[in-house]
């Protein structure tokens, strides 16, 4: 029996392994890559991505993009949605192209409220 080549490869079909060991231990060193960049980030953690962007640092921003690729190739791949049809690829994608944003816009929009109150109001940063 032959095996389907759309599953063993990644990238769209740009990586193509000839088995699953291969591909497991392709996306495991793809995601240890990134891991790693954020790794070095954090510890290195370069001056000129300090400036903010959107009231937030250009490095957490990088934190937060790098995870969501994780999050993105781990869903796609490892809990097979790409192998899916298109109408529950769409059920399980669409809800997160509208909710993970709007609760980005939460976090910031609160953490901006706290830090306000924090600051200038009557309680200090003590706890």
């Amino acid at each position: 029996m032959g095996h389907n080549t759309e599953n063993l490869s990644i990238f769209r079909g740009l990586i193509k392994f000839k088995s699953n060991v291969q591909k497991i231990w392709g996306v495991l060193i793809w995601l240890s890559i990134v891991t790693t960049i954020e790794v070095a980030l954090g510890i290195i953690k370069p001056e000129f991505l300090k400036t903010t962007f959107l009231r937030m640092k250009i490095l957490n921003w990088i934190f937060l993009i790098l995870t969501l690729v994780k999050a993105y190739y781990i869903a796609w791949d490892f809990m097979h949605i790409r192998d899916e049809r298109d109408s529950l690829k769409g059920s399980i994608v669409l809800p997160l192209i509208f909710l993970i944003p709007y609760l980005a816009f939460i976090l910031l929009l609160e953490a901006d409220y706290i830090y306000d109150v924090m600051s200038a109001g009557f309680v200090s940063w003590n706890f």
